[in-house]
């Protein structure tokens, strides 16, 4: 089994977590994405951020209808600072069959990664093609095409701040349930 792996704060997730997910699945011929919300990210404040059973809600509202998504607390049940390392480790024991591959951005190439090289040696590299990234994609890592998306969470909790419309920047399920709960009112 190939199982690709999207972790992220997914404060909240967008379309665009999604396109990405479903470009790697293409990409790098996977049979499962696994959604991975962190418990605590270690590079971005804790502020503002929902609590980990309600970004989950969410995440797993995303990802109904697709049999290909699966999504994890592996992270959440952890707790504390979420270390990739950490998470890959786990799945790793836990599935030895399995065949993981990270997905990430371009952007996060630049990124200090705890225990980056044993990473590596345990999953393969998936990275988003972003053409404004300033560090290139090197075999062995495979390149996921994209198409130029201009979401991210905090522009939607910056619109939902201030009254204006998510609609086809998130799910609807996951609309409705922001809206129902009166997430991300307040921007901090």
């Amino acid at each position: 089994m190939r199982v690709g792996l999207l972790g992220g704060t997914f404060n909240p997730i967008h379309n665009g977590h999604l396109i990405l997910a479903e470009q790697a699945r293409e990409a790098l011929d996977l049979d499962r994405v696994l959604f991975i919300p962190t418990a605590s990210p270690p590079h971005k404040p804790a502020q503002s951020i929902l609590s980990g059973k309600d970004r989950l809600r969410l995440v797993r509202e995303a990802v109904k209808g697709n049999s290909a998504f699966a999504v994890s607390d592996i992270e959440l049940k952890r707790g504390g600072i979420s270390y990739t390392l950490e998470t890959v480790q786990a799945l790793h024991k836990r599935f030895p069959g399995w065949k993981l591959f990270i997905i990430i951005g371009q952007d996060m190439l630049a990124v200090r990664w705890r225990g980056w090289d044993e990473i590596l040696k345990i999953c393969r590299l998936g990275v988003a093609v972003r053409p404004d990234a300033a560090i290139k994609i090197k075999p062995p890592a495979k390149p996921i095409p994209m198409p130029p998306i201009g979401i991210s969470s905090s522009e939607i909790r910056s619109r939902v701040a201030a009254g204006q419309s998510i609609r086809y920047l998130v799910p609807n399920a996951v609309e409705d349930l922001i809206r129902r709960r009166g997430w991300f009112k307040t921007q901090k």
